[in-house]
Parts: structure tokens; C-alpha cells; sequence
């Protein structure tokens, strides 16, 4: 690894930040800024399935699903309701080594504010995404898996400003919490993950007046990180990272396709307790389809049932993958089988209900995501990446760029020993590489 380009990077995460949300976001006065004084693509392609928590691992690992291991928001916990599923909130169940792993040999600090899995790591100051279920206190659960004192002095400071996971206060909340540890403990490396986009597709869908408040605020929040660091005094040895880890698509139909599984016996109730044999997980935009190990009759029907639901148009089925085409997405191998929604669209694991649902939802619509990050006739699901401050180029468009290249290139900021990925660090955005 060559030279450091600064000593602070800032990686600002917009959940579900994407080429379609450009147009307006570019104009807004710090994002615009960042941008005259810094690269950017709006041809960022993501991972396979396009979930939150996929995305996040593989931009801070610079590898594929297959290999660092978080391949769903949830690990496989058939018959649970979502609402009491846990979530990959371990940075023990990633594969590999995270970027954030390097910093203590090279003696720098890193801090984490609502970052995807990472739950009991090597970040110095960290307050990680994680959520109490069922009757747990999610007080005691940041605090055993976070790091103790940083979080009970955030939350004595900021905790009156929140209402839960209620949007736009949890990202306001964090945001202050980035100002705060950047005046106050100017780590290397500060990664943050905003929210409040995200929930906003979700319940209005993609074209709804709540995205472009959402947008809004999201430039508001962007401007207090930079003067966050103009009055730590670091601004001239400052890097941004701004990127989104996937779009999202507008869906008027839930498909539950396990219940065509129970119709054929491959799922079941033996002893008072449910059993499978075969089982969709919803992915959004995407399934999984596991089968018991060694089943191949299992197999063979599930396969069957579900080729004949892609022949009927209400299902929304627009492919099954095996598992030779699954290996150029890089998806996680422990499945052999995957289903893509077509658009409008998606999928679910619940077994009550009608098997096609339709969706209620507000009165602008709701959107989802999960898809193939190449979505074919969805050029704008693609994400959106600007870098920007000590080092960088000014004004410069990339092309494609590929989320695995996120790593690497935080790597070559820092001036880091990282480990050889599946990605490249994006010299082309530095003023002194050549591409």
C-alpha cells in the first residue's frame, strides 16, 4: 500500500441512495459542493440480493455475499414471524477481515454509528445497529455489544432527541452523534448509515413528495457532518465518502410462495410443530430457496412447482436461478436455488393469507428492494458514489464501479494494508495516480 491520500475519511452511507434520486440530491447545496470538489458515478452496481446488510459487509470487506458470509438482512429462521427474527448483527458471523479490522496495527481510531453488523468489534467508538426482540432491553443490548461509555455518553447527550426508529428523528440522532465523536475523538475512519430515505421509499414509494423530503434532509444532515469537521479543525486532511448500497423499486403484490409448497406436502406440521422440507426466504425483490440436506426428491418437487409457477403471470416469478448462474452474481453458496421478482413485485415467507397479496399501502405507494443489482430495464436501481476532499479529484465522473471497489478504496485513503479483495482501489479519483 502506498502513501496515505488523508489522515480522516468520513463514509456517509444513504440507505438506498440511487441513480434515480441524482438529479435532485446533485443540486442541493453540500452534496453540490462535494461533488464540484470531488468524483463521482452514478453507475455504482451492487450485490446480489440488494439488501442492507449484504451491501454494508461487502462495502467494508471488498469481497461478494460468497465469500464474506452475510447473505440476507436475517439469518434462516423458518416459521418466525419478521418481527421477532434476529438479524446479522454480529461482526463475528463475517467471513473476513473488515476494514475497520486494520486500523489498530497502523495505530489509528475508527467509530461506528449505526453501521450494519457490527456488533462487538474491534471499532473504537462504536454504537452499532442493532434492535432488542422479543423481551429484550435495547438499552442493555447496545451496551453489551457497542462500546459502553461512548454509547451512554451519546445517549445521555442526544437520547431525549429520538423516538425509537421513527424517521427523521433516528437519523438526526445520528447524525448528532457523527458531530459529536468528530469535534470530540476525530477518528481515522467514521462510518455512519442514514435510514431515513430508505424507510421513506418503503412506505411512499420511489416518486413520493415523503423521498423528496427525505432528500431533503439528508443534504441538511450532510452539511453538519463537513461543518463538523471544519470545527474539528481537520477539513484540508478530510475525505468524503458518499454512496447509496441499493435502489428501490415501486411492488403492488406480495407473493407467498411457501404456501404452494405446503399445498404439495413440502411443508408441513408433524407433532404440533411445523417442518419443511423445501422453504422459500423472502428477500424482497429476491428468495431463497433452501432444501433439507441430501433431499433430492425434496429438491426435484420444489424445482417442479416452482417452474410451473413462473408459467402462471400472477405469481410474478421473472426467473429461477440454479446454482451455476448464482455463481456470477457471487451469491452465498450455501443455496442452490434462487427466485427473482419481476417488477412490482416481491416476496415473502409468511404461510397465512391469500398467496398473491395485494399490497396496502399509502396513498404515493410502496417500493421494496432485494432485486439484481443489474435490474433489467431499471438502469436507475443502480446506487451513486461521490468522493470528495483532501486528495481527490475535482469534478471527475467515473464510470462503473462495482461495491467491492468501496474497501480497497478506503484501504489506499488511509494508507492501509488490506487484504487482496474482489475489488480495486479507484485510483482514477486521485489527483496524484493515474487510472
Amino acid at each position: 500500500m502506498g502513501p496515505k491520500k488523508s489522515n480522516y475519511l468520513v463514509v456517509v452511507s444513504y440507505d438506498a441512495f440511487s441513480k434515480d434520486n441524482w438529479e435532485m440530491a446533485s443540486r442541493l447545496p453540500n452534496l453540490s459542493k462535494l461533488i464540484k470538489n470531488g468524483a463521482y458515478s452514478t453507475q455504482l452496481t451492487s450485490v446480489y440480493p440488494t439488501l442492507t446488510y449484504v451491501v454494508h459487509t461487502t462495502m467494508v470487506t471488498g469481497v461478494y455475499p460468497d465469500k464474506h458470509g452475510i447473505y440476507h438482512n436475517n439469518p434462516f429462521q423458518p416459521f418466525e414471524k419478521e418481527a421477532e427474527q434476529r438479524w446479522f448483527w454480529y461482526k463475528k458471523e463475517i467471513k473476513v477481515p473488515a476494514i475497520y479490522d486494520c486500523l489498530k496495527k497502523h495505530h489509528l481510531k475508527s467509530a461506528g454509528i449505526l453501521w450494519p453488523v457490527t456488533g462487538r468489534t474491534a471499532i473504537n467508538y462504536n454504537l452499532p445497529e442493532i434492535r432488542a426482540i422479543k423481551k429484550e432491553s435495547q438499552v442493555l443490548k447496545i451496551l453489551r455489544n457497542g462500546s459502553p461509555l461512548y454509547c451512554l455518553s451519546l445517549e445521555k447527550k442526544f437520547g431525549r432527541f429520538r423516538k425509537g426508529f421513527k424517521q427523521p428523528y433516528l437519523d438526526n440522532f445520528t447524525t448528532m452523534c457523527a458531530v459529536e465523536t468528530i469535534i470530540k475523538k476525530k477518528p481515522n475512519l467514521l462510518l455512519m448509515h442514514l435510514i431515513d430515505l430508505d424507510d421513506a421509499k418503503h412506505q411512499h414509494g420511489i416518486d413520493s413528495p415523503a423521498v423528496k423530503k427525505a432528500i431533503i434532509r439528508m443534504d441538511k444532515r450532510l452539511g453538519d457532518v463537513i461543518q463538523a469537521v471544519e470545527k474539528a479543525g481537520i477539513k484540508e486532511d478530510t475525505t468524503f465518502l458518499v454512496l447509496g448500497d441499493h435502489g428501490q423499486i415501486n411492488v403492488r403484490y406480495k407473493v407467498k410462495l411457501n404456501a404452494l409448497l405446503k399445498e404439495k406436502g413440502l411443508i408441513f406440521e408433524e407433532n404440533g410443530k411445523m417442518q419443511w422440507r423445501a422453504y422459500i426466504q423472502g428477500a424482497g425483490g429476491a428468495a431463497y430457496l433452501h432444501l433439507r440436506e441430501n433431499d433430492s426428491e425434496a429438491e426435484k418437487m420444489a424445482v417442479a412447482i416452482l417452474n410451473q409457477a413462473i408459467r402462471k403471470d400472477c405469481y410474478g416469478i421473472q426467473r429461477l436461478y440454479n446454482r451455476k448462474e448464482l455463481d456470477r452474481y457471487h451469491a452465498d453458496r450455501s443455496v442452490a436455488y434462487m427466485l427473482e421478482a419481476k417488477i412490482g413485485y416481491c416476496f415473502d415467507d409468511d404461510l397465512d393469507g391469500p398467496v398473491v397479496d395485494i399490497l396496502k399501502t399509502s396513498k404515493d405507494g410502496q417500493a421494496t428492494h432485494g432485486y439484481l443489482p443489474d435490474k433489467p430495464d431499471k438502469s436507475d436501481y443502480r446506487c451513486v458514489f461521490v468522493a470528495s476532499g483532501a486528495g481527490i479529484k475535482s469534478n471527475y465522473q467515473l464510470g462503473d464501479i462495482e461495491m467491492v471497489d468501496i474497501a480497497p478504496t478506503m484501504a489506499m485513503i488511509l494508507g492501509i494494508d488490506f487484504y487482496n479483495g474482489d475489488g480495486r482501489p479507484l485510483k482514477e479519483i486521485f489527483q496524484d495516480e493515474t487510472s
